[in-house]
């Protein structure tokens, strides 16, 4: 269609730009006043004896590049589990993936204490695996498991059990204090030293997703017609999952657990580009970065002056759209 064929262009052509802007934005705003040229002057001439320097260096690039990150890694990952599964619910935080990495830090932070940043990060990805292979896993062995309010029921049962079983550890190993980052995710306490540890993880996801973007396609009209095509199923489901995971894990290390990014913004985009996923997923990402970088910068806004967390911002967003999909879509798969 000739408006998905202007939206994609607009979208890649001003992405540059938009990301820019928003970047920009994030540095400016926060709890203190810092002017334009300060923030240059910190850029490119840092004096690490200037507070102002300091704020900005190692809490707002990081915090303003973290959101774009991962926004656009959630974003990825959702468009990959819709895509594969044709269920529209399916994300991160409804099935029960970032629960899963949740509840392996917790059980690391309690049997392995000093473990670093990149334990953490291993240990994300490890949890990222057992959550999506225990409710993608019990979705395939249960009757009709794989519709998509059932799924949903599934992984938030799941994604419930995990998270009980992490707070029980976290009480029991008075743990609550630092696992409240994991739970309550916090953007301003992005670790610039983490970010570069998960670069490597993501650039491998992000790479496997775009390979198999064409093989999402036709995975996304079926089983059947896909198996009928020539494609290996199994295949393109089980690499889908790893790209999931890694993504998906790198995030909840970063960042914690943010909702609703991986639901609300591959629908949007599908809208605007198409249904073909070599343009979806890297649609996504750009749209999912952008997405979680202003609602970033409207937590700090909406109870100014104190930051609303991030997770409020998006559930604001997310939890209506989530009800708008079970009331016109009820049961059913997406095409």
């Amino acid at each position: 269609m000739r408006y998905h064929y202007i939206m994609r262009t607009s979208i890649f052509v001003l992405a540059p730009l938009a990301i820019l802007a928003t970047m920009i934005i994030s540095v400016l705003y926060g709890a203190k006043d810092i002017s334009p040229a300060t923030i240059r002057a910190a850029i490119f001439h840092f004096d690490p004896d200037n507070m102002d320097h300091q704020i900005i260096v190692t809490s707002r690039l990081p915090r303003a590049v973290g959101a774009l990150m991962i926004g656009a890694f959630l974003a990825v990952s959702g468009a990959i589990m819709q895509g594969m599964t044709r269920n529209y619910l399916a994300s991160p935080s409804i099935m029960g993936v970032s629960d899963g990495s949740i509840f392996v830090i917790t059980l690391c932070m309690a049997l392995l204490p000093n473990s670093s940043s990149f334990d953490m990060i291993l240990y994300s990805l490890i949890g990222s695996a057992l959550g999506a292979g225990l409710v993608f896993g019990l979705a395939w062995l249960l009757p009709n498991g794989l519709s998509p309010v059932r799924m949903a029921i599934l992984g938030t049962i799941i994604g419930t059990f995990l998270n009980g079983v992490a707070e029980a550890i976290a009480s029991y190993f008075q743990l609550s204090q630092s696992i409240s980052f994991w739970y309550n995710a916090r953007l301003h306490q992005m670790d610039p030293a983490m970010i570069k540890l998960a670069v490597p993880f993501a650039v491998i996801g992000l790479g496997l997703a775009i390979a198999l973007s064409r093989s999402i396609t036709v995975l996304s009209l079926g089983d059947d017609i896909a198996a009928n095509l020539g494609q290996r199923t199994r295949l393109v489901k089980v690499l889908s999952l790893i790209s999931v995971t890694l993504l998906c894990g790198v995030s909840v290390a970063l960042a914690g657990k943010i909702a609703f990014v991986g639901l609300l913004v591959p629908h949007i985009v599908r809208y605007l580009v198409g249904i073909d996923y070599r343009f979806v997923i890297p649609a996504s990402a750009i749209a999912g970065g952008l997405f979680l970088g202003w609602c970033d910068v409207a937590s700090r806004f909406v109870n100014a002056p104190f930051e609303t967390p991030i997770g409020v911002v998006t559930a604001l967003l997310g939890v209506p759209f989530f009800l708008y999909l079970i009331k016109t879509k009820g049961g059913g798969k997406h095409a």
